[in-house]
């Protein structure tokens, strides 16, 4: 594997939930930016943007939408799109990013959403989709999207491409970047039987070329045991073996920003912090050994 250059610091953040408001923004941490749920903020004004006001002085902001929907053929909502273009112009976030999946279904005349990230078939329809979508959302933020690989627990079938080749299909036509999210990885090999999750992982990222990948995320899910279902509920430590991973993705892609996801059975805010520093760790060991 060509090496890559690592001498410059690679950004590295954590999801900021409301638990950790108080010791987030009391203080500013030794983090390079933190990541927020753009729909929680779609209110016009209030309580809630005072918060990204505020978290705005200490940290970069990076925008993470959970509900638009990018390929669902209902098309996303107005609204949405609207408000998160306001909420770009007005904070300027480092990132803008969302999932590729579909969550909007029409019902005769009632739009529904599905409240979970369902995975599409992986064949031109569903690109083409995703493409109109996608577009759509760039016009009205002024800047490429973000998009990041799901976790899933059923594979409906139906696909032309393998997962890697179909992002970089929506790469090439749209010109959005991508979000690699190592836990959703391991989520997927376990669900699929998979004996070496972790050489599946490898493989994958070694399937995407360096220049696509604007972002990584890390987190962890509750260990099950094999032939059990594993849910990606981001309510764990990040696992060894997906801090293996996260090494060879940094020698496979370089300084791309980083960021640990913590959702459920939130932590004290330092022990977010600590694993924040654990990546840190492993940029620094992988650039000492450059030198």
């Amino acid at each position: 594997m060509a090496s890559v250059d690592l001498s410059v610091k690679p950004p590295v953040g954590v999801g900021l939930r409301h638990p950790h408001y108080e010791a987030a923004l009391s203080r500013a941490a030794d983090i390079d930016f933190v990541e927020v749920h753009t729909e929680n903020f779609f209110g016009e004004g209030g309580a809630s943007l005072a918060v990204l006001e505020q978290a705005a002085e200490h940290y970069e902001l990076s925008f993470h939408c959970t509900a638009l929907g990018l390929g669902s053929a209902a098309g996303i909502s107005t609204r949405a799109v609207t408000r998160l273009a306001q909420l770009v112009a007005r904070f300027n976030p480092m990132l803008v990013s969302d999932h590729l999946c579909f969550c909007w279904v029409q019902q005769g005349d009632r739009r529904i959403h599905a409240g979970d990230l369902l995975p599409l078939p992986r064949n031109a329809e569903a690109l083409a989709v995703l493409t109109d979508n996608i577009d759509r959302v760039q016009q009205a933020i002024g800047r490429s999207l973000v998009v990041e690989n799901i976790s899933t627990y059923i594979d409906q079938g139906g696909h032309q491409w393998p997962e890697p080749e179909f992002l970089l299909r929506l790469v090439e036509r749209t010109g959005c970047q991508l979000l690699v999210d190592i836990n959703n990885l391991l989520v997927n090999a376990h669900n699929a039987g998979l004996s070496a999750a972790e050489d599946y992982a490898i493989a994958w990222l070694d399937a995407i070329p360096r220049s696509a990948v604007a972002e990584i995320h890390l987190a962890g899910y509750t260990p099950v045991a094999p032939g059990q279902l594993a849910v990606d509920d981001h309510a764990a430590p990040v696992s060894d073996q997906a801090w293996r991973i996260y090494a060879h993705a940094l020698q496979r892609l370089g300084n791309v920003p980083t960021l640990v996801e913590w959702d459920n059975d939130l932590p004290d805010w330092s022990v977010l912090l600590a694993e924040a520093e654990r990546a840190r760790d492993i940029q620094r060991a992988l650039q000492a050994a450059e030198a």
